[in-house]
């Protein structure tokens, strides 16, 4: 099976983790292969804006829930947390409009106002609005931007097997990180 056959059968599925786990640099490589034809431009819009909703939508939920539990206590307690519930106190609805464009609040931000009066129907209203602008943004960005990253990496043609290798090596990044985080949070 070929990357782009990959890429066709499962990159809507992958973007709608991304963007909600990952956020920009998802959604960006989505309307990347948007503009190479491997993704329609529409359905990756459509789950680039689905995946960061819900995602948000959990997040909120689990600092609605859970803001008494050990684990949202101890996210609590970071200076990220503090920042993010400052901002929210200034400018409530600018605040739940603006979160995921904010570098470092992106992921804290919606169990921040979680833990708030905020009515649920009205963070869901605005994050539906936000992730809406957000999605489109950034795959718009993606696909307006295609030529040029393109012409920049068109000169290192990867091998099938550098791909793996890269794939794998980012993967190992990611669980290394992960376990470093827990320790510390252990510590």
């Amino acid at each position: 099976m070929t990357i782009e056959a990959i890429i066709a059968r499962y990159g809507l599925i992958a973007l709608f983790f991304g963007a909600g786990l990952e956020g920009e640099t998802a959604v960006v490589t989505g309307g990347i292969l948007s503009h190479r034809g491997l993704l329609p431009l529409a359905g990756a819009a459509a789950v680039a804006v689905a995946g960061s909703f819900v995602a948000d939508q959990l997040f909120f939920l689990i600092g609605r829930r859970f803001r008494h539990h050990p684990r949202v206590r101890r996210i609590m307690a970071r200076p990220a947390f503090a920042r993010a519930l400052a901002a929210f106190e200034r400018r409530p609805t600018g605040f739940i409009l603006g979160f995921r464009f904010l570098y470092g609040l992106r992921t804290i931000s919606p169990i921040a106002i979680g833990t708030t009066s905020v009515a649920h129907r009205q963070f869901l209203a605005l994050n539906a609005l936000a992730a809406i602008v957000w999605g489109v943004t950034f795959t718009g960005l993606g696909y307006v931007f295609g030529d040029g990253l393109e012409a920049l990496f068109h000169r290192y043609r990867p091998s099938g097997t550098t791909l793996v290798l890269a794939g794998l090596g980012a993967v190992l990044l990611l669980l290394g990180w992960g376990q470093i985080r827990r320790w510390r949070r252990n510590a």
